[in-house]
């Protein structure tokens, strides 16, 4: 059964320097308070890994606590650029980015490949692309015969990573989650890692069943924290809204140095 933690406790024992980090949630349900215990933590050296790295990976850079960013296109959905990952590649601050690009089928298919235990996963797609998930500029990416048709396919390598965080509507005592509503990629990154955080809205004594209501069972997840909020500026379905303001504000607060600092300094304290 999963532990029910405080968030900081479950992330100073779940969450370690040098980690490859999945923070899933595709638009809604994004596990913000999680990644400001990381910060606030300083746990650093981090590999993260996301379909869409959105708002919450730029405040990781920028706070200087990532080496390598494995993601399918690098923006915040409907507020423009993240300016702290574009510094950290174009500038190295606040310390240099090795970068791994791939598209969303392949980032999908390198989740569903680990959660199988499988070395790699095959797909059509990425030949002849000069842009996101190169061949030629990933070794993550190769390709690969098929041995029934002879066909030349895509190979991408499977995606484990150490430590998987999610947010979700609802755990029950046992440390089982529901989630429902807009989801991508959860329940694969989840069943992929080594250790799975799962931070909700509420612990209720018996989940009732949804209609398109997704449910992950205690076994697999290591520490649920019940966090009320938890995805805000993102949004969760049932319990909060999006906060569009800050996505707006975030463009002006990202882009300047200073700026970011002193909305680092707020978060830290």
């Amino acid at each position: 059964m999963a532990e029910i933690r405080s968030l900081h406790d479950a992330v100073a024992d779940l969450v370690h320097d040098g980690d490859t980090l999945a923070l899933e949630g595709f638009t809604h349900l994004i596990p913000f308070a999680a990644a400001h215990e990381i910060i606030r933590q300083g746990i650093t050296d981090l590999t993260l890994a996301r379909m869409t790295p959105d708002i919450v990976h730029d405040q990781l850079i920028g706070a200087g606590l990532v080496r390598k960013l494995v993601f399918s296109w690098g923006g915040s959905p409907g507020a423009g650029s993240l300016h702290r990952f574009r510094d950290a590649v174009e500038n190295g601050w606040p310390r240099p980015l090795e970068l791994d690009e791939h598209s969303h089928a392949g980032m999908a298919h390198r989740y569903v490949a680990g959660a199988s235990g499988l070395p790699f996963a095959v797909l059509r797609g990425y030949r002849g692309c000069r842009g996101s998930g190169d061949i030629a500029r990933s070794d993550t990416v190769s390709s690969v015969k098929c041995p029934f048709t002879g066909e030349e396919l895509v190979a991408v390598a499977a995606l484990n990573p150490d430590v998987t965080i999610i947010h979700a509507q609802q755990a029950d005592r046992s440390g089982a989650v529901q989630l429902w509503g807009l989801t991508g990629v959860q329940k694969e990154a989840v069943l992929a890692a080594s250790r799975v955080l799962v931070t909700v809205e509420e612990v209720v004594g018996e989940l009732t069943p949804r209609p398109g209501a997704m449910m992950l069972p205690s076994w697999v997840i290591d520490a649920v924290s019940p966090v009320p909020g938890g995805a805000r500026p993102s949004y969760a379905a049932g319990h909060s809204e999006r906060d569009n303001a800050f996505y707006r504000d975030w463009d002006q607060i990202s882009r300047d140095r200073a700026a970011f600092r002193a909305w680092l300094t707020e978060l830290e304290r």
